[in-house]
């Protein structure tokens, strides 16, 4: 595969460059096996339609053609669940989640892991992050009957948040 730059100028980065040495949505760490594409997610609805609005030119035009955006404001009544489970970036660099490289978080390193970037060490950590979540799949298990996606939605859109589809618990 030719390896590719990607230069990024958005609200967030300016002139960050990096190079895709996988392709697209393959060769992924054995451990790390997302059941969403960063496009599901999108068209799902995350983050309240905020996430993604001034940096669509870094990733496939497709990805964003059903993708539930508002350009105002973050809107919860656009993620998939219906609720807000967001926290302000503010509380994700307080608590050390934020990599210089990806300054909007885990869903943006997902963007660009899913794109072909690779960063050894980064990629660990943020994979571990991915893992631990698994801890709200077995809430959600435990007190939910299956089918019933009106059982805890806040949890329910968090997990879609890190790539995980509660819809079929």
């Amino acid at each position: 595969m030719k390896v590719k730059t990607i230069t990024v100028n958005d609200k967030m980065q300016k002139r960050y460059r990096y190079e895709l040495a996988e392709p697209m949505g393959k060769n992924f760490d054995k451990e790390f096996k997302p059941e969403l594409t960063p496009k599901e997610m999108l068209a799902l609805g995350i983050f309240g339609g905020k996430y993604m609005t001034d940096c669509a030119k870094e990733f496939p035009a497709d990805w964003f053609k059903e993708a539930k955006l508002c350009t105002k404001r973050h809107d919860p009544t656009l993620n998939c669940f219906g609720v807000n489970a967001s926290q302000p970036l503010k509380e994700w660099e307080k608590k050390g989640w934020i990599h210089p490289a990806d300054p909007r978080g885990w869903f943006q390193w997902y963007c660009r892991y899913y794109m072909g970037r690779r960063m050894p060490e980064e990629d660990q950590r943020q994979i571990k992050r991915w893992k631990a979540i698994r801890r709200h799949i077995a809430q959600i298990k435990k007190y939910c009957s299956k089918g019933d996606l009106s059982c805890r939605p806040r949890q329910r859109q968090a997990v879609l948040h890190w790539a995980y589809d509660s819809r079929k618990i």
